[in-house]
């Protein structure tokens, strides 16, 4: 089974992808992390974890649904993670094998695929290029055949990351303050004179943090939101954005037409 979270669809394209490969089933975890996450495993089965790189770290809703996770059959399965990032994953993985040998499991083989930037909620941070989007999927398409070749064959061992010149850096400093203290959806605002009251940002929303009320979306500050930014991403008329920084900012989601 291929355990998958996913916002703006980079990682959903390369869960399904690997799918296709295995034949084995796809479970999104923003739709499990309310449930037992109780799960029972056929002969052989592998267990794969896709996710985004979340400041170099995995993603929050990941690192909380393995604490909860559970198998009734659990026996040394070939178990492996890809994530999806802009540039580099830091000490993603490292932290990721932590969190499963707390759960008595081990990571066989560990994988990054570089795809289109989305994160755009800091000075530095753009979306791509046209161009270099478009370089990143054909690259990735080259990439995740060899990956998916590794992880069909249940090959061990094996380590394809671009981890970048400082990983511990990255991970433990920079990534320690970004998950701490930059997940939040309190800077989300709408410019309502824009806003078409589509609904769109609350459908594609993975947490389902987003509700609309009176045609207009408003964020519930509840915990749940993972800062994927979907819901910026998506909106028709870039009417949603995050604090100030992202009104000149370009959009980017995982388009399933062009790859």
């Amino acid at each position: 089974m291929i355990f998958y979270f996913s916002g703006t669809g980079n990682t959903k394209w390369a869960a399904k992808t690997i799918a296709q490969s295995t034949n084995e089933r796809l479970i999104a975890i923003a739709d499990e992390i309310n449930t037992n996450c109780q799960y029972s495993l056929e002969e052989g089965e592998r267990i794969g974890f896709c996710f985004p790189v979340h400041g170099w770290q995995p993603p929050h809703i990941v690192r909380m649904f393995i604490s909860k996770l559970s198998f009734s059959n659990y026996n040394d399965n070939y178990t492996y993670a890809l994530c999806t990032c802009g540039d580099t994953v830091g000490h993603t993985m490292r932290i990721l094998a932590k969190d499963l040998s707390n759960k008595n499991m081990i990571l066989s083989s560990c994988f990054s695929i570089i795809m289109p930037e989305s994160y755009v909620c800091l000075p530095f941070m753009y979306t791509d290029t046209k161009e270099k989007e478009a370089n990143k999927i054909n690259n990735a398409r080259t990439v995740i055949k060899t990956i998916s070749e590794d992880i069909v064959n249940y090959r061990k061992g094996i380590e394809r990351l671009v981890k970048g010149a400082t990983p511990w850096l990255y991970s433990y400093v920079i990534g320690n303050y970004f998950n701490k203290r930059m997940v939040t959806d309190k800077p989300f605002n709408v410019n309502y004179s824009e806003c078409i009251g589509c609904g769109l940002c609350e459908k594609v929303c993975p947490t389902k943090n987003i509700i609309i009320q009176d045609n207009k979306p408003t964020w519930k500050h509840n915990g749940d939101c993972t800062c994927c930014l979907a819901c910026y991403h998506h909106c028709p008329k870039h009417a949603i954005n995050y604090g100030k920084i992202t009104r000149k900012r370009g959009q980017y989601y995982f388009k399933e037409n062009i790859i």
